[in-house]
């Protein structure tokens, strides 16, 4: 099991995620609950390299998973690493900034497994895109 992950570690990968869920792109600041960090690698080590910044639900959904089928083809596929994929190569947002377009296998696999298109995020992203808080910045690039 992976052991405890220092505060200053904990930090880092915050602030390299710019406090956004790494799966969802969630901004943390307008939530009630803190992200929590998530380790991409089930009982991998607690090393930047293997952590994530995760909503809640994406936390929870993914749980230990590194593999999801893809329901377009029913093939197992591996799912979206924030370390190792590039988000804009597996997704790109709706005109609207509402939904998450999975544009890969992998992005269409992650997208069924973690839900980042449910209800509650919907309404969260409407909210957010009223006053221009989403989508981030960095998805626009």
């Amino acid at each position: 099991m992976a052991g405890k992950i220092a505060a200053e570690i904990r930090e880092q990968v915050r602030q390299r995620a710019n406090l956004l869920c790494e799966y969802c792109h969630t901004n943390e600041r307008w939530q009630y609950v803190r992200f929590t960090v998530d380790h991409i690698v089930p009982n991998g080590d607690s090393s930047p390299e293997n952590l994530a910044l995760a909503c809640f639900h994406c936390n929870r959904r993914k749980s230990d998973k590194t593999e999801a089928v893809d329901p377009e083809t029913n093939e197992l596929v591996e799912i979206y690493n924030p370390r190792r994929h590039f988000w804009k190569i597996h997704f790109n947002w709706a005109a609207d900034g509402l939904r998450i377009i999975p544009l890969t296998s992998i992005g269409r696999a992650t997208a069924a497994l973690l839900e980042l298109n449910r209800e509650r995020i919907l309404f969260i992203r409407q909210a957010d895109v009223v006053v221009s808080r989403h989508p981030p910045i960095d998805d626009l690039d």
